[in-house]
This record gives structure tokens, sequence and C-alpha cells, in this order.
């Protein structure tokens, strides 16, 4: 099977992760028409193929990317602007794409960086709660509730000829550990590598961001082959 089809197989079959504590909500896009049209075209265009990929996992979708779009790390501006589909969707700009979409420039452009990365989550869902994101390890009782289900959601990554030589955890601090962990139990990677998270780089270290391009550039492109 081609990757864009097991990815659409997957994306299909997701389904919110249960119990969920009080308070909190699922983003879950691809139960939109309008969101799977997109994400049809998005992994017809890069992804109709048999390559092999490595991963590269996030935390889980926000409310201005992935949310939107139901493309990792990708707003909708960008969806149009960079990858050629069209859509109708909130132009508000999302901090963490700007950021991905400025390393996928450096690394040649979507057509190649996507010949040699996939791009998800460690929670392939996101969370909202009091109208704000949310991130799966932010509550105890969510983080236990996701686990099962992002194991069976990166066994589900892997199937895909997805490399295990290494993966990359964007954000270093508690998406790191937690995958980590994840990874010490199942042995899925031989290695996991962190980098800093794309939303901490344009937040708190905006004026040193071509020095972080140079670094995940550096990082993704320069990995043991």
């Amino acid at each position: 099977m081609k990757l864009d089809a097991a990815m659409l197989e997957y994306l299909r079959l997701l389904k919110a992760p249960k119990p969920l504590p009080a308070g909190v909500e699922v983003l879950h896009p691809y139960r939109n028409p309008v969101v799977w049209s997109l994400c049809k075209q998005f992994y017809e265009r890069y992804y109709h193929d048999q390559g092999e990929r490595r991963l590269i996992l996030g935390i889980n979708p926000g409310r201005w990317g992935a949310g939107l779009t139901g493309i990792p790390f990708t707003d909708p501006a960008l969806l149009e602007q960079v990858c050629g589909i069209p859509n109708d969707l909130d132009r508000r700009p999302e901090l963490s794409a700007t950021f991905v979409y400025e390393v996928i420039a450096a690394c040649g452009g979507p057509e190649t960086f996507y010949r040699s990365f996939l791009i998800g989550s460690v929670c392939p869902l996101g969370f909202v709660k009091d109208g704000k994101n949310l991130n799966y390890y932010d509550l105890p009782a969510l983080a236990r509730t996701v686990r099962p289900w992002a194991v069976r959601s990166i066994r589900s990554l892997l199937a895909m000829n997805i490399r295990a030589d290494v993966a990359y955890c964007l954000g270093e601090g508690d998406n790191f550990r937690y995958l980590t962990a994840l990874n010490a139990e199942g042995g899925f990677f031989q290695r996991v590598v962190a980098l800093p998270h794309p939303r901490f780089v344009m937040q708190y270290r905006r004026k040193r961001m071509a020095e972080y391009i140079a670094k995940y550039r550096e990082a993704l492109f320069n990995a043991p082959q």
C-alpha cells in the first residue's frame, strides 16, 4: 500500500481516547468533510509512493494548525501558499507552523522535505479545555488515558514503511520524556532525538530563528544512514 492510502486509512480510523477528564473536549478535524478533502489532496500530493520516511512527532494538534487543516504543523495559509492546496479556512497564522515551514524551505521545499519525513504527533488528536489548547500531558489523568492509545498510534505509523533507526521529538521537555518512556517500553526506535519545540523558538528565541533552523536541518539531514 502506498503511504498516502495508509495515512488516510489511519486518520479515518482515529477515535478519541477514553475516559477524558471533566471539561476536556477533543479536536477531531478528520470528521469534517472539508478537512478530509484537504488531507486527501495533501497526502496524495506528497506521499503517493512506497518510499521510506523518518518520523517527526509533535505533541498534539492545536486549534489553529492541524486542528483546522488536519495536517500537522500546517495552517490554512501555508497549506495554500506553500503546498498549493486552496482552501477557505480561517487565515489566522499559527506560530509553530510558521517555523516548521521555514525549516521545510531551508531543506529544499515541501517536495524534498516530505520525501524524507512524515510529521505526526505523539497524540494525533488535540484537546481543548475552557476554550484553550490543552497538551495531552498537562493533566495527569489525560496523560494516563492517552498512553495505550499513543502506543497503538506509533505502531500503526511504523507499519507504513517508517524507518525505526531514529525518531525526532518536537519538544525537549514533557513531550520528549513521555515519548522516551513509551519507547523504552515498546522499543519502537533505536533512538529518539529531541528538538526545540517550534512554538518555544517563535515565542522566546525568534531573534535566533536562523540558528534554530540550522539546528533542525543538521539533525534531520545528517542522521547516520
